[in-house]
C-alpha cells in the first residue's frame, strides 16, 4: 500500500470508480444475485475505501480491495436476511460454479463486466432505459446526473432506472453471456447503445453547452472496455475506432463563446494525434476479412475527416463512395443526410439540394433539426439568402440546444442582411 494526503486518497477512489466500478458491481452480482443489493454493497465499498485508504494508504490494488470489500458486505446483508436464496430475483441463472459464502476471490472474472454490459443493453429494454441502465450500473453515475444529462427530474430518472431493472426481473434475463445465436442481435444493441451514449454527449440534443464530454468519455471508455473484452469483432473495433476519431476533436469543437464551430474552421492542430492515429489502425482492423459494418464505415469516414490535413484537402469523393456503401446497408435517412453534405462537396450544392428536398418527404426526418440546417446552408451557398433565411427558422424552430440555437440565430441575421443589401443594390439590366 502506498500512503497519501485526503486529497491524494480522494483521487485514487474517484480513479478506481471510474476504472473499476464495473468489475466491482459485476462480481458482487454474482453472489447477490439482486443488482438493487449488488448496488448497495458496492457503494458502501467505495464509502469505505474513502476511510479506510486515508488511514491505511491506497492498496496496491484498488479494484481487488474494492471487490472483497462489496462482497463481503454483500455476504454480511444476506446472513442478516438468514439465508442466501432468500434474496434471489430470478435475475440470474444458477451456474454450477456458484461461489460458496466462505473466502470470496478479490479479482472478478474479466467477462462478468462484459455480461453486466450485455445485462443493460438487452433488447427487451426500450434504447432509452437500455442507455440510463448503462450509465448507472456499468458507468457507476450518480442517477441525479444521468437526470441533468437527460433534462428529466431525479425522481423521473430513478423511476426510469427502477422500471428498467424490474423489467428485466419480469422477463427472466439471465445474468449470462448471449449464445451465439443470441449474440448477433444483443452485439448490435450493445454497440447501439454506447453509440448513442456518445452521440448525446457529442452532440448534446439541449441543454447550454453543444457537448456533454463526460458522457462521451464514459461512451469511450465503455468502447475500451468491449473491446478489450471482444477484440476480434470487427464492428466493436468499427466503433472504438468511431468514437476515437470524433473525440479526437473535441477540444475544437465549439468557439470561445461556446458556439458551434464548423469542421472547416476548426485547429487541426488541437486535435489528438494519439487518437486518430489509434482510430486509423482499428479501422484498417475493421475493414479487413469481409464486407464491412456500418461502425467500421463511419468510422472510415470519421477518419478520413480526421486525418485530412485542412478541410479543403478532405478526400470528399472518398466519403461519398463510403456514404454510397454505408446506404446499401443501413438506410438511415440521418446517413443519407450526412451523405448529401459530401455529394455538395463532390458535386455542388445545387446536386446536393435537390437530394435534400427529396428527403423532406421521408417521416423519419420530422422534426430533425439538422435537416432544415443543412438545407439552409446549402441555400446560403447558393446566394439564395431569403429562401436560406426560411429554413434557418424552421431549424431554429425546432432546436432546443442553447448553444445551437444562438449559431443559428446569428445565420439568420446574416441572411436578413443579404437580402437587405439586394434589395438596396438590385441587378443592373
Amino acid at each position: 500500500m502506498t500512503s497519501g494526503s485526503d486529497a491524494s486518497v480522494r483521487r485514487a477512489v474517484e480513479d478506481a470508480h471510474r476504472r473499476e466500478w464495473a468489475a466491482v458491481l459485476a462480481a458482487t452480482v454474482r453472489v447477490t444475485r439482486d443488482l438493487d443489493l449488488a448496488e448497495e454493497c458496492v457503494q458502501d465499498a467505495y464509502a469505505a475505501a474513502l476511510v479506510e485508504w486515508a488511514r491505511g494508504g491506497v492498496p496496491d490494488r484498488p479494484g481487488a480491495w474494492l471487490t472483497t470489500a462489496a462482497r463481503h458486505n454483500a455476504l454480511d446483508a444476506l446472513r442478516r436476511a438468514r439465508t442466501l436464496r432468500s434474496k434471489l430475483h430470478l435475475l440470474i441463472e444458477p451456474e454450477p460454479d456458484s461461489e460458496p459464502e466462505s473466502a470470496p476471490k478479490p479479482a472478478p472474472a474479466p467477462d462478468d463486466r462484459l455480461r453486466l454490459v450485455f445485462l443493460c443493453c438487452h433488447p427487451a429494454l426500450a434504447p432509452a432505459a437500455q442507455i440510463a441502465l448503462t450509465l448507472r450500473l456499468v458507468c457507476g453515475v450518480p442517477t441525479p446526473d444521468i437526470a441533468r444529462a437527460f433534462l428529466v427530474s431525479e425522481p423521473t430518472m430513478a423511476a426510469r432506472v427502477t422500471r428498467a431493472k424490474k423489467k428485466l426481473v419480469a422477463a427472466r434475463v439471465p445474468f449470462r453471456m448471449p449464445t451465439p445465436a443470441e449474440l448477433p442481435d444483443r452485439l448490435d444493441s450493445v454497440l447501439t447503445t454506447i453509440h448513442l451514449l456518445f452521440t448525446t454527449g457529442h452532440t448534446a440534443p439541449a441543454g447550454p453547452t453543444v457537448t456533454k464530454d463526460d458522457l462521451a468519455g464514459r461512451a469511450l471508455d465503455l468502447a475500451r472496455m468491449l473491446h478489450g473484452l471482444l477484440p476480434d469483432e470487427r464492428e466493436v473495433r468499427g466503433l472504438l475506432a468511431l468514437l476515437l476519431a470524433n473525440h479526437a476533436r473535441r477540444a475544437t469543437r465549439t468557439t470561445e463563446n461556446g458556439r458551434p464551430s464548423l469542421l472547416a474552421e476548426q485547429d487541426r492542430t488541437a486535435w489528438d494525434q494519439e487518437a486518430i492515429a489509434e482510430a486509423h489502425e482499428l479501422v484498417l482492423g475493421a475493414l479487413r476479412g469481409g464486407d464491412p459494418g456500418r461502425y467500421a464505415l463511419q468510422a472510415a469516414i470519421a477518419a478520413l475527416h480526421a486525418s485530412a490535413p485542412t478541410y479543403a484537402e478532405t478526400d470528399w469523393e472518398q466519403i461519398l463512395v463510403l456514404y454510397d456503401a454505408l446506404l446499401a446497408i443501413w438506410s438511415s435517412p440521418v446517413v443519407a443526410l450526412n451523405r448529401a453534405v459530401a455529394v455538395a462537396m463532390v458535386e455542388g450544392p445545387a446536386t446536393a439540394l435537390a437530394e435534400v428536398e427529396a428527403l423532406e418527404q421521408d417521416e423519419r426526418l420530422a422534426g430533425y433539426r439538422y435537416l432544415p440546417a443543412v438545407k439552409a446552408d446549402l441555400l446560403r451557398r447558393l446566394e439564395r439568402p431569403a429562401d436560406a433565411a426560411v429554413a434557418y427558422e424552421r431549424a431554429l424552430a425546432l432546436a432546443d440546444n442553447d448553444a445551437e440555437r444562438a449559431f443559428l440565430t446569428d445565420r439568420l441575421a446574416q441572411c436578413g442582411a443579404a437580402v437587405r443589401a439586394a434589395a438596396c443594390n438590385p441587378p443592373q439590366s
